[in-house]
């Protein structure tokens, strides 16, 4: 009986091993579908975020690159969400567009419908939410975010740095794209919390200089907005000023 039942089993196909070759698949489609979207990144986009006692400041790169060609030498890649927060993006052309303004549509819809705006913390946790949702889609955006602002009740300023992940951190200085490696090690060593408008100036004017002397990229200067308790404004930004860094 024993050898009869044995000898069924030997006949019966092994389903195990049509299940762990379908897992074997699935694994490398979604290792391949992160390896596009990791090389199809753009580092090109510089992006930083600093903030200070009462301000936070947010630049941009102006160039619209796609590759070794400039498309554009003078692109807004930030979009304003409500009064008193601002975010700035970078990542596939279509993907950064469509997701900043369903972004800014949604928070100027909350404002209109509750007669009140949400908090750059709120928002945040917002944008968190969906490219966390849109991870697990079929498509997924393919976006790095810089989100800043000055909460309009505590009057407390704030910077949130979001990747295509979905990870978010609440940082006192943030960088994206190349000026990453160029930039922090600056901020590391000069930035406090309680610098001032013209002392985080100063500090932004050290990464811009260190980006123009060393990245041999044409990123056609930055575009510079600081958000205070007053509101957004964009800021009037000498590109080709040097500053020797003490």
């Amino acid at each position: 009986m024993n050898r009869e039942a044995a000898r069924r089993k030997e006949r019966q196909p092994d389903t195990r091993v049509g299940v762990e070759a379908a897992e074997q698949k699935s694994f490398k489609s979604i290792t391949k579908q992160t390896k596009l979207n990791i090389n199809h990144n753009t580092p090109q986009t510089l992006l930083l975020g600093i903030t200070g006692k009462d301000f936070t400041l947010i630049a941009a790169s102006k160039a619209a690159m796609r590759g070794a060609t400039v498309l554009k030498a003078a692109d807004d890649k930030t979009r304003e969400l409500n009064k008193h927060t601002l975010m700035a993006f970078s990542g596939e052309a279509g993907d950064t567009i469509q997701f900043a303004e369903y972004i800014q549509a949604n928070a100027q819809l909350y404002s209109m419908r509750n007669n009140i705006d949400l908090s750059p913390s709120a928002v945040a946790h917002f944008v968190r939410g969906e490219l966390a949702s849109s991870l697990r889609s079929r498509k997924p955006y393919n976006v790095n975010l810089l989100l800043g602002g000055v909460d309009p009740i505590t009057l407390k300023p704030s910077l949130y740095w979001l990747d295509y992940l979905a990870s978010l951190a609440p940082l006192p200085y943030a960088a994206h794209g190349y000026a990453q490696y160029y930039c922090l090690s600056i901020l590391d060593k000069h930035h406090h919390p309680d610098i001032d408008y013209e002392q985080g100036l100063k500090i932004l004017r050290m990464c811009t200089d260190e980006l123009k002397r060393r990245l041999p990229i044409d990123f056609k200067g930055m575009l510079v907005k600081v958000i205070t308790k007053d509101g957004i404004k964009e800021v009037e930004y000498n590109d080709d000023a040097r500053i020797a860094c003490p």
